[in-house]
């Protein structure tokens, strides 16, 4: 066997004990992108419409109203047909009259209704001037009359849909019949007319409140824990690059819970769900996307 100078065998050692001492050295990978921080649960914010919509209290009264009566005088209530409450096709006989000169007369229904009132007892006279027998809400049309604001009067229009909510009678739908052309000076408030049509008997003046919707809006959507105000002004947190960034917007309308971003945020911005004063520009944070339920 051949043998190595003496020379070249120590620069062979030197290099196979520095590769040993290379190897033998943990790998370390620089990750600066990995998670540091608190934990923080954020939310994709996404596109969602919101109704604008503006609200008028007041009371319930019939469109038109009609009252009956017979047509001649000396007459008396023999028999009733009909009560208060109950509804009623025009030509319904809704009572009979005993005539002085014998024979009977029938009281009828003029239009179709709901039969608002009634003083219609056995025995009672009945005249063309006296108390009215009856009188009946016309085709079952009622106007809640009620107030609104002097600033949201101009965002009102005739037919917007409204929903009319009624102690003891639900939710009714309805439309602007109608918008007053002044406002209550006193109360700086203005007067709208809601058309609303029930086969069942609505309290006459009993109060309700309806809910117009004069608009739609679509935009970015966070919850309203996301938004903070601050003397700086409307903010929202979002996480960048696992870091905290703090971005001015500019919000509008809020339903359910969520408000809308009209400006300052796209849509997919990871943002804090429940924003805070722990959490400050820069700070470094563990993103955990909120599930579907929470989010919602």
């Amino acid at each position: 066997m051949r043998s190595l100078p003496a020379r070249s065998f120590s620069r062979t050692f030197a290099a196979l004990a520095g590769l040993a001492l290379v190897s033998a050295q943990p790998v370390l990978a620089a990750d600066d992108d990995a998670p540091k921080g608190p934990a923080v649960t954020v939310l994709k914010a996404a596109k969602s419409c919101f109704s604008d919509i503006v609200e008028a209290t007041g009371s319930i009264i019939a469109r038109e109203e009609t009252s009956v009566r017979p047509e001649r005088p000396g007459l008396k209530v023999t028999e009733v047909l009909a009560e208060a409450g109950e509804t009623t096709t025009a030509g319904q006989v809704l009572a009979r009259l005993a005539l002085p000169e014998g024979g009977t007369l029938q009281v009828t229904a003029p239009v179709a209704g709901v039969i608002a009132t009634s003083t219609a007892q056995i025995g009672n006279p009945a005249s063309a001037k006296g108390e009215a027998l009856f009188t009946i809400v016309a085709r079952s049309e009622y106007d809640l009359v009620g107030l609104v604001a002097t600033n949201d009067v101009r965002k009102l229009a005739v037919n917007q849909p409204t929903t009319v909510r009624i102690a003891g009678a639900g939710d009714i739908e309805g439309k602007v019949r109608r918008i007053g052309p002044t406002v209550e000076p006193n109360i700086q408030q203005g007067m709208v007319y809601i058309g609303i049509s029930s086969q069942k008997r609505l309290l006459l003046n009993a109060s309700g409140r309806a809910l117009i919707k004069t608009g739609q809006s679509c935009n970015v959507a966070v919850p309203l824990t996301s938004v903070q105000y601050s003397s700086a002004g409307t903010v929202v947190q979002v996480i960048r690059r696992n870091r905290v960034e703090t971005k001015r917007v500019e919000t509008g309308l809020m339903s359910g819970g969520n408000i809308e971003v009209r400006d300052g945020l796209a849509e997919g911005d990871i943002v804090v769900a429940r924003a805070g004063a722990l959490l400050r520009e820069g700070d470094p944070v563990r993103p955990v996307m909120a599930s579907a339920d929470a989010a919602k």
